[in-house]
């Protein structure tokens, strides 16, 4: 699970399996993108989501 750490800036520490549930929704949404132009404005239009270490 992700766990956020405290700083000057705010930053996002992700598990393994955070990473590879992204890389999995990436290459969802983008199966069928045709460009980078494309694959932009797809992702533009979706949320991703990780969840934060209690």
């Amino acid at each position: 699970m992700a766990r956020i750490i405290e700083g000057n800036r705010r930053i996002i520490k992700m598990s393994v399996d955070d990473v590879l549930n992204i890389v999995r929704e990436y290459q969802r949404i983008t199966y069928n993108a045709c460009c980078y132009d494309h694959i932009r404005e797809l992702l533009k239009n979706s949320e991703f989501y990780v969840p934060e270490e209690p």
